[in-house]
């Protein structure tokens, strides 16, 4: 059984104004609980083609199938993401948000380095003294941008905790990591590379950022963090709390969590698929399905309300149908 839906979200956030995705669901005891019951979401963004997509399938299949680890821990520590907003509007998220870390988008090409500036102040200003801001460029700077850049932010920001894939390639982030005094993160260069362990071998970051969907389920980015040998942040892809879950289940299951996880984007939908949404609590998402904390439970009148026209349904199935023919393709 599959489920197609579309969610406008509450501010433009990676160009996009809607999120659509997939529910598919396995076999399971009919509850409704993720991943024990068998609910997965196969959400890949409108532009990736069917071999991008293909390991977003892999973990909702994953999650459908209720293939999980066992978890270390039942509540994972999470940052407000700041998209690109003015000061006012980034200083309200952070208060609404709750969290003692924000990560803040930084870089857009309608956005100036001053206008990013006062975004930073401004979450600082919110956060306190005590705060963590990290900041994520989304791999749109050169090299030679990085570098004068970066100690400006971090002027702004109080000081960052680190930024995140300043250049598109791993060797611009190797050479801003021996450029500037403040600790580099990988996303891009890991989930959309040909080589996720290149980042390893050429010393060019100090913290890995994995996503769930993108990198094809929760025990493919364990055995990725074991390899890669990096402190991890697990990161969403602007997912309904479905897909969220998986991402808790992968943090929920690393030997060690030292920074907060970028898993607190359920505000910026304007809805969601769930009975009991994953938003943070005092900075915090507990972990569904570990003990004490209930499971994830799909809510049958929100799949209606927010389910997808028949157009963005055939979209959906195409897509879906060029995965599993290029799946069919590569068998041996």
């Amino acid at each position: 059984m599959r489920h197609v839906w579309s969610v406008p979200m509450t501010t433009r956030f990676r160009g996009i104004t809607v999120r659509e995705g997939v529910l598919l669901r396995g076999a399971g005891d009919g509850d409704g609980d993720q991943g024990r019951a068998g609910w997965g979401e196969w959400s890949p963004f409108l532009e990736y083609d069917a071999a991008v997509a293909e390991p977003w399938l892999r973990c909702a299949e994953e999650a459908a199938a209720g293939d999980w680890p066992e978890p270390v821990r039942t509540e994972v520590p999470v940052n407000v993401t700041v998209p690109v907003v003015d000061p006012e509007r980034a200083h309200a998220l952070v208060l609404r948000g709750g969290c003692r870390t924000a990560k803040v988008k930084v870089a857009d090409p309608g956005s100036s380095l001053a206008e990013d500036q006062a975004r930073l102040e401004a979450v600082r200003d919110a956060l306190g003294p005590s705060g963590h801001v990290r900041i994520d460029v989304n791999g749109l700077w050169s090299l030679e941008e990085a570098l004068a850049a970066i100690p400006v932010l971090d002027r702004a920001a109080g000081g960052l905790e680190y930024v995140e894939q300043p250049c598109a390639s791993v060797e611009d982030l190797a050479r801003v990591r021996r450029g500037v005094d403040v600790p580099v993160a990988a996303d891009e260069s890991i989930r959309r590379a040909a080589d996720p362990y290149r980042v390893r071998d050429l010393e060019a970051a100090d913290v890995a950022v994995l996503k769930v969907q993108p990198l094809g389920g929760v025990r493919a980015c364990l055995r990725i963090a074991e390899d890669i040998g990096l402190p991890v942040v697990v990161s969403s892809a602007l997912e309904t709390s479905v897909g969220i879950a998986a991402g808790l289940a992968l943090a929920a299951a690393l030997p060690e969590l030292p920074h907060a996880c970028g898993l607190s984007t359920v505000q910026l939908l304007t809805g969601d698929l769930v009975a009991d949404p994953l938003v943070p609590v005092d900075g915090v998402l507990r972990v569904p399905g570990t003990p004490g904390v209930p499971g994830t439970v799909v809510d049958e009148d929100a799949l209606a309300r927010w389910a997808a026209p028949p157009e963005r349904v055939a979209h959906w199935e195409a897509r879906l149908a060029e995965v599993r023919a290029l799946r069919q393709d590569r068998r041996p």
